[in-house]
């Protein structure tokens, strides 16, 4: 065990603020790729069932109608993408990334308790997961790294200020 944490010592892992950027990095392809996919009229009928049961987003669809909703959902991802983005230089845009990140995946994960078909009726309900919910627990680990992201983000514009 020593020779694999030894190793791994050495290969960069450590390296400062590698973490960061790796979560940042990733979190701008996610949502670059999540909004890209929001222009799909497929993609948003798709997800009509839990965007229709979601606390904090199903007025979306009788305010913008289903093509509506995915063009909202979509420039809303592709904007907290472009924020964290950069983030990477600007660390108040990031901050504004982070929280709209944060908002964002605490909408998504409020669906869980009331999407449908997301609890397997064959194993006995809740918390037997099918995929509908399998689906909106990984949302889980995004709000996170959007809370891990935020809390940098917010470190370094105070960090930046009393260096002021």
């Amino acid at each position: 065990m020593n020779f694999i944490v030894d190793a791994l010592s050495r290969s960069g892992l450590l390296r400062r603020d590698l973490d960061y950027h790796l979560l940042r990095a990733s979190m701008v392809i996610i949502f670059a790729w999540f909004g890209y996919d929001k222009w799909f009229e497929s993609e948003i009928r798709g997800l009509l069932p839990l965007i229709s049961h979601g606390p904090f987003i199903s007025w979306t669809i009788p305010v913008f109608g289903i093509r509506g909703t995915g063009y909202f959902l979509g420039m809303s991802e592709w904007i907290f993408g472009s924020l964290l983005l950069l983030g990477f230089w600007n660390k108040k845009l990031g901050v504004l990334g982070a929280l709209g990140s944060c908002c964002t995946f605490l909408a998504t994960l409020t669906i869980m308790p009331f999407a449908p078909g997301a609890w397997d009726p064959a194993a006995g309900g809740f918390p037997a997961m099918t995929i509908v919910s399998a689906f909106l627990l990984k949302d889980l680990v995004l709000l996170a790294v959007s809370v891990y992201l935020l809390k940098q983000d917010v470190s370094r514009v105070l960090a930046a200020r009393e260096e002021a």
